[in-house]
């Protein structure tokens, strides 16, 4: 290691190595709880469920499964509530002060005078955080899944699409991290001032989290469970309930409950209104749990296309700078 690469690690081994050994605290952790969760799994023969109800799993304790979520529900919840907050981490005390120190102090006129350009000084330190920030992020992932793997989607624990799990699993979790590595940097740079580079991240960060999390459910359109007469309705399983229920009439058409049904109408219960309106059947739209992989990759496409824009951005910049 030499040159730009040597000085890029020199300026940020002591984030690097305080990750390492918090990412390593994490792993034997997991791999603690893990092992003492398969243990009681194993002693107490569990079977696979999926959905809220215990009918789900037959031959199981109810009891005993409460018992088991109950002693890991909160590990993982703060496993994935961390690996969710990453990205936030890494733009703020990574990516913020990565040029944005550099440019407040003048210090990066010092790697100018060793004969050192402005773009590949910026290509190392920046280079080396990216990769540092990937590892890391894909392997809180990675301990986040495996964790709640044995207990996915059961009963009243977490379920994919619970924010705990989405935003801090799969590509998504690795791609937003880059993205706040990179709208750090964009940050520290047009800012030029630590602080509010600090602030401008964790609101740009955050507030594109919020906007995912609001209109995740308009990427897609959700699949229609369909019941024929007035057979009772699939579970909904490991799906994600869009809350619409409905009647189908004889031509095929779909009519919410509320619209179908409303109450105050005096119709006894459901089965009369179908008999007495001509409903042939019963529909609910879920999504089910394979959707995760189409979520995570549109929201892995969002992150990475933005962390482009915004590295071009920044690259355009350090051009003008290094004519200037």
């Amino acid at each position: 290691m030499k040159g730009t690469l040597w000085l890029a690690w020199r300026q940020q081994r002591a984030l690097i190595l305080t990750g390492a050994a918090l990412l390593l605290a994490c792993v034997a952790w997991v791999a603690f709880q893990r092992a003492d969760m398969m243990s009681f799994i194993d002693d107490h023969h569990f079977k696979l469920c999926n959905g809220w109800d215990s009918e789900a799993c037959p031959g199981t304790d109810p009891e005993q499964a409460q018992r088991l979520l109950a002693d890991n529900n909160d590990g993982i919840l703060a496993l994935g509530t961390l690996s969710a907050a990453l990205p936030v981490i890494i733009g703020i005390f990574w990516g913020a002060p990565l040029l944005g120190r550099e440019l407040e102090s003048g210090t990066w006129k010092l790697a100018l005078t060793q004969g050192v350009g402005l773009r590949r000084w910026f290509t190392a330190r920046f280079g080396l955080a990216a990769l540092c920030s990937v590892l890391g992020s894909a392997v809180l992932a990675a301990l986040v899944a495996w964790w709640w793997s044995p207990i996915s989607n059961m009963l009243d624990g977490l379920y994919w699409h619970d924010g705990y799990i989405f935003n801090a699993t799969g590509p998504a979790a690795i791609a937003c991290a880059l993205f706040g590595l990179t709208a750090g940097t964009a940050a520290g740079l047009l800012i030029r001032r630590t602080l509010p580079a600090m602030g401008t991240v964790l609101g740009v960060v955050v507030g594109l989290r919020f906007l995912l999390n609001t209109f995740r459910s308009d990427w897609i359109s959700p699949t229609a469970r369909i019941s024929q007469g007035d057979a009772p309705r699939q579970d909904v399983g490991s799906a994600w309930s869009t809350g619409e229920f409905g009647f189908i009439d004889g031509a095929g058409r779909k009519q919410p409950i509320a619209d179908a049904c409303p109450w105050g109408e005096g119709l006894p219960d459901l089965k009369t209104c179908m008999a007495q309106k001509g409903f042939v059947g019963r529909y609910h739209k879920v999504y089910p749990s394979s959707d995760f992989w189409v979520f995570q990759w549109i929201e892995t496409a969002v992150f990475l296309g933005l962390a482009a824009a915004l590295f071009a951005l920044i690259c355009v910049v350090l051009r003008r700078r290094a004519v200037i």
